[in-house]
C-alpha cells in the first residue's frame, strides 16, 4: 500500500492519484480474500474489545458521494457492537461552537478495546471553513499543527489512528447524484447541499491536499484510497485495518485463578 500512504514530508497533488485506481486488481481476484479479510476482521475485534490495551480511532473523510456510509455498512459489518461506535460530525451545534473546535472530537474519542469510526472529524475544520473562507489561510496552518499534535497526544496515550480519504472522481460524483435523483428508493440521500458544494470541487480538492501534505505523520499516516470502485475502496480499508489489528499480537486475557477451581466455585454457586 506504499503508494497510497502519505509521506509526511511529501507536497500532495490529488491529481497524481487515480479514482479509478485498483492497483492491478480485479474484482474476482479478491473476492475470496475480501470474505477472509472479514471473518478475520470479526475475530480480531473480538479480541481488541477484549483485551482493553488500546483504543482504535478510524477516520474517513472524503466529497460527497465518496461512500463514507457504505465503507461501515459494507467493508465493517458483523462486529461486535459492544465495541464498535460510528460519530459522524454534522455542522457544529451552539454548545459545540462554544468550545473549542477540537473539544466535540476529543470527547467522542475510543475507549480502550474500542473501534470508533469518525464518519468526517475535527479535519472538516480546515476544510468547509476554508473553503467557505470562515477562517484564512493563516488560521489553517496553525490548526494543522495543533491537529497533528492532538493526534501525537491521542497516539501516545495508546490510541491507534487510521485515516482514509476516499478519492473519488467529480463525473463519478455527478454519477451517484443523478443516481440518487432517479432512483425514488434513493430520493432520501439527495441533498441540495451536496448539489451547492459540488460547486467548490476545485477548492475543496486543494484543501483536501493541503490537509493530507501536513496532517500526515509516521504515527498517524493518510492513505489516499481510489475509490470510484466501491469493492477496492471496501478491500483497501479493510486490509489495513486487518494488518494493523494483527500487528498488535493481542490475545484474550488470562483468567484469575485456574480453571478448575473456577467451576467448583460456580458450582457450588447453587
Amino acid at each position: 500500500m506504499k503508494q497510497f500512504t502519505i509521506s509526511s514530508s511529501k507536497k500532495i497533488d490529488l491529481n497524481d492519484f487515480c479514482p479509478t485506481d485498483t492497483d492491478k486488481l480485479d474484482k474476482k481476484d479478491i473476492q475470496d480474500k475480501y470474505l477472509e479479510l472479514q471473518e478475520k476482521f470479526i475475530e480480531l475485534q473480538e479480541v481488541f474489545y477484549a483485551s482493553k490495551k488500546f483504543s482504535l480511532l478510524i477516520i474517513l473523510q472524503g466529497m460527497d458521494c465518496s461512500g463514507k456510509d457504505g465503507t461501515v455498512k459494507k467493508a465493517l459489518a458483523g462486529v461486535n457492537p459492544n465495541g464498535f461506535v460510528v460519530q459522524s460530525f454534522k455542522q457544529p451545534t451552539l454548545l459545540e461552537s462554544e468550545h473549542d473546535y477540537l473539544w466535540r472530537a476529543h470527547k467522542e474519542t475510543p475507549i480502550k478495546g474500542n473501534i470508533t469510526v469518525f464518519n468526517r472529524s475535527y479535519y472538516e475544520d480546515v476544510l468547509v471553513t476554508r473553503v467557505h473562507k470562515m477562517i484564512n489561510d493563516p488560521i489553517a496552518l496553525a490548526r494543522f499543527k495543533e491537529i497533528t499534535e492532538f493526534e501525537k497526544y491521542l497516539v501516545s496515550n495508546g490510541t491507534i489512528i487510521l485515516k482514509f480519504f476516499l478519492h473519488i472522481s467529480k463525473e463519478f460524483q455527478q454519477k451517484k447524484l443523478l443516481s440518487r435523483l432517479e432512483t425514488p428508493e434513493k430520493h432520501w440521500k439527495f441533498s441540495m447541499a451536496d448539489l451547492a458544494e459540488r460547486k467548490f470541487w476545485d477548492k475543496y480538492q486543494q484543501c483536501y491536499a493541503d490537509v493530507l501534505s501536513n496532517c500526515s505523520t509516521e504515527q498517524a499516516p493518510w492513505y489516499v484510497v481510489p475509490a470510484d470502485h466501491r469493492w477496492f475502496r471496501d478491500y483497501f480499508i479493510l486490509q489495513r485495518i486487518v494488518t494493523t489489528l494483527e500487528d498488535l499480537k493481542l490475545g484474550y486475557p488470562a483468567m484469575n485463578g485456574t480453571i478448575a477451581q473456577l467451576i467448583e466455585e460456580v458450582k457450588e454457586s447453587n
